[in-house]
């Protein structure tokens, strides 16, 4: 039975992994117990620095800590981290400052959090500032190792994870696999691509079976990072499948999808299809009952991928 996990319990392993380095250091906004940080905070307390509700101070409070050749891990909800965009930019981004940002409960799968709570737009508004690498995996395993590389990275960076459960694809991967700035191609096809992060990864996998029931073949690419974005895979999914779909639980407009075609225009061209938050706000309702209601599900995938293909 595939064992299930949330994103946001790898990151808060990956900061207690990476304690040994005594230039590590945790910085939260009154979230800790959400964002999973609270762990490092009880071995470490001497190493964790509480700025209450005031995340602009606290990355403020990061620049300076990464100027005094730290290395600050600061988290919040992703909501919370769009109250920080100046500092983020000014402080952390524009001297390239190696601030790494965590943005937990991302996404319309928090569920019941509602539409205040549920940050569709955070990796569109980071992926805009020079220097921010922007990073969103699909399970804890993954966002453990990613967490851990960005502690050797000399810029600034900023993570989606989740709250709620998804299913653990990496128990069983070599680490060395997973690399920051390098997708990941989870099956292959030659038919279409399914090019996914965060918790739409388990959900294009589930779309890539029932195609393949239909006869089509279809590969599944785990693009936990954004920027920079793995190009030259996205032209051997261009070359191999010659149709494209992006699946996201985020705005269609900015994200991932807008990324792919970013790439798409400038490089190797092919029909896209960008499954995605239909430009609109979310609601309250259960994680996998707002996948269904925003449209992004496995069907929506399978869906998506049929109208690709008919474009080539």
């Amino acid at each position: 039975m595939t064992r299930m996990a949330a994103t946001r319990d790898g990151y808060g392993q990956a900061l207690l992994d990476l304690a040994d380095n005594p230039k590590v250091v945790v910085l939260e906004a009154d979230l800790g117990k959400s964002t999973k940080s609270l762990h490092f905070r009880k071995a470490h307390p001497e190493r964790t620095v509480s700025c209450g509700i005031g995340e602009q101070n606290m990355l403020l409070v990061g620049a300076g800590m990464a100027a005094s050749g730290y290395i600050p891990f600061a988290s919040t909800f992703a909501i919370f981290t769009e109250r920080a965009f100046e500092q983020m930019r000014n402080g952390v981004a524009r001297p390239n400052l190696a601030v790494h940002l965590c943005g937990s409960h991302g996404g319309t799968h928090t569920g019941t959090d509602g539409s205040s709570a549920q940050s569709i737009e955070d990796l569109a508004v980071f992926r805009t500032l020079p220097n921010v690498t922007v990073l969103h995996p699909c399970d804890d395993v993954s966002t453990r190792i990613l967490t851990m590389r960005l502690a050797d990275t000399k810029s600034p960076s900023y993570m989606r994870t989740a709250r709620n459960k998804t299913p653990v694809l990496y128990d069983d991967v070599d680490p060395e696999s997973i690399q920051i700035g390098k997708g990941i191609e989870l099956k292959a096809g030659n038919d279409v691509a399914i090019i996914a992060c965060g918790v739409l990864v388990s959900e294009s996998l589930k779309a890539a079976d029932v195609l393949k029931q239909e006869g089509i073949n279809a590969s599944v690419i785990d693009m936990h990072t954004l920027k920079p974005l793995d190009g030259q895979l996205v032209d051997q999914m261009v070359e191999r499948c010659g149709a494209i779909v992006t699946a996201e639980d985020h705005n269609v407009i900015g994200g991932l999808g807008s990324a792919v075609a970013e790439h798409l225009v400038a490089n190797k061209f092919a029909p896209l299809e960008m499954v995605g938050v239909p430009d609109r706000f979310g609601e309250s309702g259960q994680a996998d009952e707002m996948l269904d209601v925003m449209k992004l599900s496995a069907k929506y995938i399978v869906a998506a991928a049929k109208k690709a293909i008919s474009r080539k």
